[in-house]
C-alpha cells in the first residue's frame, strides 16, 4: 500500500510538523532519482529522503546510510547552489494526490529571499523529483521528459511546471458527503470499496477497503443507507489528520509486509506492530526492499553475462560428452583392424563384410567386420587402425577439455550465485573486478566506479551457545574468511555445490547446537537452499587447503565429516545476527 494518497497525506503532515523552520545543512544524491537532505530543526539533524524510484518512490525521514558518487549529479549540484542554508517553510500534499511539495525560503545571489520548491511526484514509473523557482519554472529534474517521450506533459529545465492531468476525483481534504452521494448514486451499486477508490483521489485498493469497512454495516457489499454512509465518510476524512498511529504489518517470516498510517481493522491486527513515527515505519519497510531492487538493477548486466557464459559452457559440455561417447567405439575399431590383419589370406578386394575370428575374445568368438569394396584387405585394416588412433586422441582431448569446461562451469555458477546474493555495492565491485581479471567482463571506466569502496564484510551470527559464526558472501570473501581463520576453528561448506564458506569462531570441537546452526547457514547460503535435505561437510580449518592458482573460493579439504540438514527460513531467523565489529583475522 505505500505510498498511496492516504499515506502521503500523513507523511506530509508529519514532515511539516518536524521540519518547518529547519535549515538545510547538507544535500547528497546517492542515486539518479534519490536525494537526501540533512535539515537542522528542533535542535536535531533530520535526514529527509526524497526518492522518485519507479518501484519505490517515497519521502520520509531516514536513518539508513547511502553510498554517494564521487562526482555529484547535476540535480544535486544545483540544489546545493539554490538550497544550502534555506529554511523549510511548509511540507504539504497536493489535493489529496501522491504529490508532495516542499517549500523553502532561500537567499539568492543578490541576497534577496526567494521561494524555492521541491515537487515529488509518486506515480510509479512516471515518478519524478523537480526543483522549481519562485515563478514555478523548472530549474532541474531527476528525469527529463521530452515531447517524444510524452505528448501530454514535458518536464525540461526552463519550462513552467504543470501538475499531472486531473482524474476528476474528489479531494479527500475537502470532501463533502452530498457531492460524494451524488456520484455514488449514479453508479447504481457494485463493489463499494472499488467505487471509493475510483471517486476519491489517492485511495489504493487496500485503503479504500479499510475505509469501506469503517463506514458501512457489517456484511454489506453496497450500503443500504447510502446517504448516512456518505455523511460518515465526510466525518471520517475530517477526523483523519488526528488519527495518526503508524504501524507496520509483519509477514509470517517477520519482515515488514505493509505500512499503515493507523491500524487497519480490515487486516490482521495481530501482526501489526506500532511505530513511533510513520517515517520510521516507512524506513523499516523500504530499507531492504529498495536496496535489493537497486542491487538487482546494478547486477542485472553482470548476471546476464554470467548466465550467457554458463549456457555456453553447458552446450560445450554436451558436445564434449557426445565426443566421448563416440570414442567408446575405439576398442571396436582396433579389434576389427586386428581381425582383418590376422586373416588377410581369407579376404579379397570387393568383399562387403567378413565374419572373422576375434582374437580378443577369450571364448574364441567371431566378429563381423564391414569392408570397403574399393579397398584391399590391408587398406581396410589400415582404415580401422586410423579410426582407432583418431578415436583414442579424441577421447584424451575431449576428456581434458571436458574437465576444463566443468571447472569453468563451476566457476561461473559460483560467480552467478555471488552476484545474485549481493547486498552491497562493495560486494558487487569485488565480483566485477574478479570477472574483469578473468576476461568475462570488460573494464568500464567511469567516475562512480573509480571511487574507493570499503572492503565488503561477511555475515556474522551468534549461535545459541553464544559462539560467533561467520559466513562469506562471495567467493572472494570466502578466501579471505577461510585463509584468515584459526587452524583449530571449524570450517563448513555445502557438499559438492556452490556456496558460502562458514567458520565457527571457537577453538577445537564446537558444541552440537552451534554446529547444527552453522550447518543450517552453510546450507541456506548455497545452491541447495531450496532442497529438502542438504549435505554439509565440516572439518578443522587446518585441513582446508587452497591449491596454487585455484579460482576464488576453490579449496580442497580432508578429515571431513558430513551432517544433513533442511534449510528453512524460519530456522535461519532464529539465529541471532551478531553486532560484533571486530576486524577480520
Amino acid at each position: 500500500m505505500p505510498m498511496d494518497g492516504l499515506t502521503v497525506g500523513f507523511i506530509a503532515r508529519e514532515l511539516d510538523r518536524t521540519l518547518a523552520g529547519g535549515r538545510v545543512d547538507r544535500i547528497t544524491q546517492p542515486e539518479r532519482d534519490a536525494v537526501v537532505m540533512v535539515i537542522r530543526a528542533g535542535n536535531e539533524n533530520h535526514r529527509l529522503l526524497l526518492c522518485a524510484s519507479p518501484n519505490n518512490a517515497r519521502c520520509h525521514l531516514t536513518d539508513s546510510s547511502f553510498s554517494n558518487p564521487l562526482e555529484p549529479p547535476a540535480l544535486c549540484m544545483l540544489m546545493r547552489k539554490q538550497l544550502m542554508g534555506a529554511r523549510v517553510t511548509e511540507v504539504r500534499q497536493e489535493a489529496g494526490d501522491r504529490i508532495v511539495r516542499v517549500d523553502l525560503d532561500a537567499v539568492n545571489e543578490m541576497g534577496d529571499h526567494v521561494l524555492r520548491r521541491l515537487v515529488l511526484e509518486i506515480m510509479g514509473r512516471h515518478s519524478n523529483l523537480m526543483l522549481l523557482d519562485e515563478n514555478g519554472r523548472i530549474l532541474e529534474a531527476a528525469r527529463h521528459v521530452n515531447a517524444e517521450m510524452s505528448r501530454v506533459r514535458q518536464i525540461q529545465p526552463g519550462m513552467i511546471y504543470q501538475a499531472p492531468p486531473g482524474q476528476n476525483k474528489l479531494n479527500p481534504e475537502t470532501l463533502r458527503g452530498a457531492e460524494l452521494l451524488e456520484r455514488l448514486q449514479a453508479r447504481d451499486g457494485g463493489n463499494f470499496s472499488r467505487a471509493l477508490a475510483e471517486e476519491i483521489s489517492g485511495l489504493s485498493r487496500v485503503s479504500a477497503e479499510e475505509i469501506a469497512t469503517r463506514v458501512r454495516a457489517a456484511g454489506e457489499t453496497w450500503p443500504e443507507d447510502l446517504e448516512g454512509t456518505c455523511e460518515r465518510l465526510e466525518d471520517f476524512f475530517r477526523r483523519l489528520p488526528g488519527m495518526a498511529a503508524p504501524c507496520v504489518l509483519r509477514g509470517e517470516n517477520g519482515d515488514a509486509e505493509d505500512v499503515f498510517p493507523f491500524p487497519y481493522l480490515s487486516r490482521d491486527t495481530g501482526r501489526e506492530e506500532p511505530c513511533k513515527t510513520l517515517s520510521r515505519a516507512l524506513d523499516l519497510y523500504y530499507s531492504t526492499r529498495d536496496a535489493k531492487d537497486r542491487m538487482n538493477q546494478k547486477s542485472a548486466a553482470m548476471i546476464r553475462t554470467l548466465k550467457g557464459q554458463a549456457d555456453r559452457c553447458t552446450r560445450k559440455l554436451a558436445m564434449q560428452e557426445e565426443e566421448l561417447a563416440s570414442a567408446e567405439k575405439m576398442d571396436e575399431y582396433r579389434r576389427m583392424g586386428e581381425a582383418i590383419q590376422g586373416n588377410l589370406y581369407q579376404l579379397k578386394k570387393g568383399m562387403t563384410e567378413a565374419v572373422l575370428p576375434d582374437w580378443n575374445d577369450p571364448e574364441g568368438g567371431t566378429i563381423t567386420v564391414p569392408l570397403d569394396i574399393r579397398l584391399t584387405p590391408i587398406q581396410n585394416a589400415q582404415k580401422y587402425f586410423k579410426k582407432y588412433q583418431k578415436a583414442r586422441s579424441a577421447r584424451e582431448t575431449a576428456a581434458i577439455q571436458r574437465d576444463k569446461t566443468l571447472e569453468e562451469l563451476e566457476y561461473l555458477e559460483n560467480m552467478l550465485m555471488d552476484a545474485e546474493n549481493c547486498t552491497a555495492e562493495s560486494e558487487l565491485e569485488e565480483i566485477r573486478r574478479e570477472l574483469i581479471r578473468t576476461g568475462y567482463m570488460k573494464r568500464v571506466t567511469n567516475r562512480r566506479q573509480q571511487r574507493q569502496l570499503p572492503e565488503s564484510k561477511p555475515w556474522r551470527y551468534v549461535s545459541a551457545d553464544g559462539i560467533e559464526i561467520v559466513v562469506g558472501k562471495n567467493s572472494i570473501q570466502n578466501d579471505r574468511l577461510t585463509l584468515g581463520a584459526g587452524g583449530n576453528e571449524t570450517w563448513l561448506h555445502a557438499k559438492d555445490m556452490p556456496g558460502s564458506h562458514v567458520i565457527i569462531r571457537t577453538e577445537g570441537e564446537a558444541p552440537l547446537e552451534t554446529l547444527r546452526q552453522a550447518a543450517l547457514l552453510a546450507a541456506w547460503f548455497s545452491k541447495g537452499k531450496n532442497s529438502s535435505t542438504v549435505p554439509v561437510d565440516y572439518t578443522l580449518r587446518k585441513y582446508v587447503k587452497k591449491p596454487s592458482g585455484a579460482a576464488p573460493g576453490k579449496v580442497i579439504y580432508t578429515h571431513q565429516k558430513t551432517v544433513y540438514v533442511t534449510p528453512e527460513e524460519s530456522e535461519i531467523k532464529k539465529i541471532s545476527v551478531s553486532t560484533c565489529l571486530r576486524g577480520e583475522r
